[in-house]
């Protein structure tokens, strides 16, 4: 009994903290728009392209933008994968669609301000702020094309495809001998013999074999140039003009590298992420926001993560990772409440503090604080252990607010699962 317990508490533990290392890894992503832009400015082919964001410049990007087509191609811009099969909630289907010229007003006035649910947004969806206004080309062949970071050679790793257009789990499923993979010496930089390869396996119909390899290499250059973590081109087609184009893209950055790449991370949209992380990292806080019931405060990343497995052991489901660190301020401690409080999921929250650099009677100070700023609905049970744990328990009990106490990490979960019924 005793063993099937640890097992399960280690595969919840493995669970747990796979969420948390996977989210934790913040790296940003930019609109579709903001990529190709990007890109241009490297010399890679792309369509010709303007974002809009009203139907005001809808109409005038067709007058002087696309003057002399007829059809275009309506992008709604979330950052998310599969919008061409999305569906807004509006009842609209597709967040792509080829047009007439005369009807892209029309098909944009269904995406913009509507909220577009795909299959990695999530039920809730994510709102559409802008659609992205591009060339309808004539392609006769599609391909993939990727670079990521691969621990296994330790860099840059090119991952091409001769077939393209839908997932690259789907075609390595399916077409797993077209597949290749052409590691990159990362103090070296690609070379011609590099760039050659990588064409080689894209196999390009019509497209000059020399001007491919340019375009790889730059590909190449703006990866390394700009601290990217991945750069997808999904499909990476060939036109009726023989140009091999980037037809639609996702570039993720290292966020590391905020502090060089700066023009870069003034692109973020904070509007497509999740409001509570947005708020913690403004207030310099750890949230990765998660789908149970009890809100968790925690100092210390092992500590929060042990909260959270032991809340699970006990029958619950923790709402978040909430890290406060080994120096917040009280200031930090009311904002973390703010967050915790503003979820509606959240039906109680756990304060589990062990006091070493963090000091008691600071998280105390914050806990009361943040009660006079913000209505605490839920019970509120707190464990607090370390240094100067006699005056943050005395500060509690003065204050005159009901909180639940707890003596022990194990005693704290179990009274938080309980407060839940």
């Amino acid at each position: 009994m005793v063993r099937g317990m640890l097992r399960k508490l280690a595969n919840q533990s493995l669970s747990v903290a796979g969420k948390w290392q996977q989210q934790q890894l913040r790296r940003l992503n930019i609109h579709e728009y903001q990529g190709a832009e990007l890109m241009g400015k490297y010399g890679i082919n792309v369509p010709k392209g303007v974002a809009v964001a009203s139907l005001d410049e809808v109409k005038k990007a067709i007058q002087d933008v696309f003057p002399n087509q007829s059809e275009v191609v309506v992008k709604s811009q979330v950052l998310a994968g599969g919008r061409g099969l999305g569906t807004f909630k509006n009842g609209f289907q597709g967040g792509v669609h080829i047009v007439k010229v005369d009807q892209a007003e029309e098909i944009a006035s269904k995406m913009l301000g509507q909220i577009l649910v795909t299959k990695q947004t999530g039920a809730q969806g994510k709102v559409v702020s802008k659609v992205y206004l591009c060339e309808k080309m004539s392609l006769v062949n599609e391909m993939y094309f990727s670079i990521i970071l691969d621990r296994a050679t330790a860099g840059p790793l090119i991952i091409a495809c001769r077939k393209g257009g839908t997932s690259i789990e789907d075609l390595a499923e399916k077409f797993p001998d077209m597949i290749i993979k052409v590691p990159i010496d990362v103090f070296k930089g690609i070379s011609d013999e590099d760039a050659a390869k990588v064409v080689d396996g894209l196999a390009p119909k019509v497209a000059d074999r020399n001007d491919s390899i340019e375009q790889v290499k730059k590909l190449y250059n703006l990866f390394c140039e700009t601290d990217c973590t991945m750069l997808e081109i999904n499909p990476l087609a060939e036109t009726s003009d023989n140009k091999l184009v980037a037809a639609d893209a996702k570039l993720n950055f290292d966020d590391n590298a905020a502090y060089r790449q700066k023009e870069i991370f003034s692109l973020r949209d904070s509007s497509q992420e999740d409001p509570r992380e947005v708020a913690a990292a403004k207030a310099d806080l750890n949230y990765i926001g998660l789908d149970g019931e009890i809100g968790c405060m925690v100092n210390g990343a092992g500590l929060a993560m042990a909260t959270m497995d032991i809340i699970k052991l006990h029958g619950g489901t923790p709402a978040n990772f909430l890290d406060v660190g080994g120096n917040a301020t009280e200031g930090q401690v009311v904002e973390a409440f703010k967050i915790l409080t503003a979820d509606e999921k959240v039906k109680a929250i756990l304060v589990n503090i062990f006091g070493g650099i963090m000091k008691c009677d600071v998280i105390a100070s914050g806990i009361v604080n943040a009660a006079k700023q913000v209505q605490l609905k839920v019970p509120v049970i707190v464990r607090l252990e370390g240094t100067n744990v006699e005056q943050g328990k005395r500060i509690l009990k003065e204050s005159g607010m009901k909180l639940i106490t707890a003596e022990d990490l194990d005693d704290a979960a179990e009274k938080a699962v309980k407060a839940l019924a």
